[in-house]
């Protein structure tokens, strides 16, 4: 096939692929996607930092070979470098090698080396060299320099930075799953990308928020936040602004909030649902934003996402069989996984639920938010349809719950 490279900086050319029709990665929903890999010319060497996913290769070949074309240079790659193993952004590595330079120099951190190993074992044959934090390359006139990463998002991750120019290659970090004809930041709008970018870190990163909060501070610390001129990440668009991803992620890592509520629910004849509804007028009558998802309809990503700015959140669903309704079991495990208490951020919870006789939905459901690091402040657990009388202390408990979180 033929596609073009397009050239980022005098010398560096993004040679990604295009993943128009990608609706769901990771677990969760996505509007396409993009995996981008970066060729860099020195004046002694070029470099292929990072891969594409499978059934992808023939884009990133036509780019690469395009980028060769525009340079008007013999195509050959001398140093491959690997920031990280996941199959998304390594499955055609040892392919490219065999195809553009068996005998290239390739650089990864040494957890990157062993998994490559371990997922396609096929790489033992390659002599990798493992670097960390400080090592550098010189490939003319051209400085790479590698920065471990660790856990943004797998315990093999690094980035690598293009110090001359100011480029940081963060693969996943900074990260949005978007598929855009237009490669940078600045041509679409922020609101759009940085609710993408929310929704991958929230989904992704959460987990890894006390890294995120070293990382940032080490990079300010060692002077390199100042040097950032771009951040060109493995998913979507090159960030031409880096300061605006840049301060999304310290508030993010950070734990830092909205005045919101996020509330959840299922319900099986529409009396958690009517519960539901009370609960966000409550919240509402005291200031507070609300934002509702009915689980029967909604995907535990785009909740994550919303909770991640969330002071608080109210969950609710049914009981049946003295359990929860099993709908809402995807979002507590949801829950679990990312853990937003590693944000620095206990947020507060409501459950309400409505049970035929037994119950059982409740006392459920506050084990897996205390376990999720949630404090759970208040619950309502009532019989069948609520009445005018039980409506009213929803009301009151949603209003109650808006006010814990600006006491």
């Amino acid at each position: 096939m033929k596609a073009k490279a397009f050239k980022i900086a005098e010398g560096v050319y993004w040679v990604g692929v295009l993943h128009w029709n990608g609706r769901t990665f990771h677990g969760y929903s996505i509007p396409g996607t993009t995996y981008n890999a970066y060729l860099v010319f020195g004046e002694e060497k070029t470099v292929l930092i990072d891969n594409v996913y499978r059934n992808l290769s023939d884009q990133l070949y036509a780019r690469i070979e395009d980028a060769f074309a525009q340079e008007g240079k013999e195509i050959q790659i001398d140093v491959f470098v690997q920031n990280h193993s996941e199959m998304d952004h390594s499955t055609y590595l040892h392919e490219t090698i065999e195809k553009y330079n068996p005998k290239a120099e390739i650089y990864a951190s040494a957890n990157c080396a062993k998994f490559l190993e371990q997922q396609y074992h096929n790489f033992s044959d390659l002599k990798i060299n493992t670097v960390a934090t400080g090592d550098e390359i010189d490939i003319g006139g051209r400085t790479l320099s590698f920065i471990s990463a660790p856990m943004l998002h797998w315990p093999d991750s690094m980035f690598t930075f293009l110090v001359e120019d100011g480029i940081l290659f963060s693969n996943d970090a900074f990260g949005q799953h978007v598929c855009y004809s237009e490669r940078y930041d600045e041509d679409y709008s922020l609101d759009i990308l940085g609710w993408e970018a929310q929704k991958y870190y929230a989904n992704l990163v959460t987990l890894g928020s006390p890294m995120a909060r070293m990382k940032l501070q080490e990079l300010t610390d060692n002077g390199i936040v100042e040097q950032i001129k771009m951040i060109a990440p493995c998913h979507g668009q090159i960030w031409k602004n880096p300061g605006y991803i840049l301060d999304l992620y310290t508030k993010w890592a950070s734990g830092v909030c909205k005045d919101k509520i996020t509330v959840i629910f299922d319900t099986m004849h529409h009396s958690t649902e009517k519960l539901a509804f009370q609960i966000a007028e409550g919240i509402m009558s005291e200031g507070v934003e609300v934002v509702m998802y009915s689980m029967e309809t909604d995907g535990p990503d785009d909740v994550i996402t919303d909770i991640l700015e969330s002071k608080a959140i109210a969950i609710g669903a049914p009981t049946m069989m003295n359990k929860p309704f099993p709908r809402i079991g995807s979002m507590m495990y949801w829950l679990d996984c990312v853990n937003f208490a590693v944000t620095n951020s206990v947020k507060n919870a409501l459950i309400f639920s409505s049970k035929g006789w037994g119950g059982g939905a409740v006392a459920k459901l506050q084990k897996n938010l205390e376990e999720a690091g949630f404090n759970v402040t208040d619950s309502l657990d009532i019989f069948f349809v609520p009445d005018e009388d039980v409506l009213t202390e929803a009301f009151e408990k949603g209003a109650q719950l808006a006010r814990s979180i600006k006491e």
